[in-house]
């Protein structure tokens, strides 16, 4: 699992009001499926379907079908299909009810009518579990997540300290323009995106711990949902500090929006590993160095600003 998993991606990786809600209905599935296949007779005559000549065989069937509902639920693999199954079995146990209902008078008829009601009750949760687990689901696809490191050559103390000023980022960082910082968590970010737009948010350090990390992610109702760590661990062999990243985000237009930024030279695993590199040469040598081929960057706006290298004279030449 990643770390930044759970911990600062909440809103990424699980999207929806009550995440424990397709696991709780497992759990039920499992107690209600338990009780068909090991008493069904009395489970007959709690649900008033006891004087059919056809309970004592179906009541089985459909508590061995809720275990295995339960089953998948509670392993936690694929909830949103699994919820799904189960809202396909409530509609079969409706359908089951309202035609033993047509036959059914007195307290039989109440008993089957509660029955009837508290299965519609819990086929509106299995719909919620369902389109909930569907939109975590989806919200995790089109996460997009990365994970990279640099050597530099500075104490953790040092590259603690430089990073944790939020204003210096937009330094090293290309596409950030400005942060600004509101307090000592909290900070606004104006991002440069693909096709020379602009994005902003708010976002907050959740977790900061002098010289070893810091973690921090966007604030709700941000256009970009986005969180991260950076770590600073000392190098073996006292060669300075190992900086680490792991970043979460996703993207304005999802998997799109990640295509039109590879258009414009703007591949979020290359703009970070860019940014690790120009944090490494600001702490090193306190400024950016660029080259002649490409002193401007990588985008399509920077690339038509740069010249190509070109063969030394023959006078040159060694």
């Amino acid at each position: 699992m990643n770390p930044i998993d759970g911990v600062l991606l909440p809103e990424l990786d699980s999207p929806v009001r009550d995440p424990h809600l397709p696991r709780a209905l497992g759990w039920l599935s499992l107690a209600l499926g338990a009780s068909a296949v090991a008493a069904p007779g009395p489970l007959a005559r709690l649900t008033g379907v006891d004087d059919s000549p056809a309970a004592g065989t179906v009541i089985p069937a459909l508590g061995a079908r809720e275990l295995g509902h339960g089953l998948g639920l509670v392993a936690g693999r694929r909830p949103s299909g699994w919820a799904w199954t189960r809202v396909a079995g409530d509609a079969m146990d409706l359908s089951l009810l309202g035609w033993a209902m047509t036959d059914r008078s007195g307290e039989r008829r109440r008993r089957l009518a509660l029955t009837t009601a508290v299965v519609a009750g819990i086929t509106a949760l299995d719909v919620l579990a369902a389109l909930s687990a569907g939109r975590a689901r989806r919200a995790r696809d089109r996460t997009i997540r990365i994970d990279m490191a640099v050597t530099v050559n500075r104490t953790p103390a040092e590259a603690y300290r430089y990073w944790r000023d939020m204003e210096n980022l937009p330094r090293f960082m290309s596409h950030v323009e400005a942060i600004r910082a509101i307090d000592l968590r909290r900070s606004h970010w104006t991002v440069r995106g693909p096709a020379g737009r602009h994005v902003e948010w708010d976002a907050e350090i959740v977790d900061d711990q002098p010289n070893r990390s810091i973690a921090w992610r966007s604030l709700p109702g941000t256009p970009v949902p986005n969180a991260g760590r950076v770590r600073f661990v000392p190098a073996p062999g006292e060669r300075g500090t190992e900086v680490r990243v792991q970043l979460g985000y996703v993207p304005p237009a999802g998997t799109v929006g990640r295509a039109v930024a590879k258009v414009f030279g703007e591949e979020p695993e290359q703009q970070v590993r860019d940014d690790l590199r120009r944090f490494k040469q600001m702490l090193e040598t306190g400024d950016v160095v660029r080259s002649d081929g490409s002193p401007d960057g990588i985008s399509v706006r920077q690339q038509v600003m740069q010249r190509p290298a070109q063969p030394l004279p023959n006078g040159l030449r060694r």
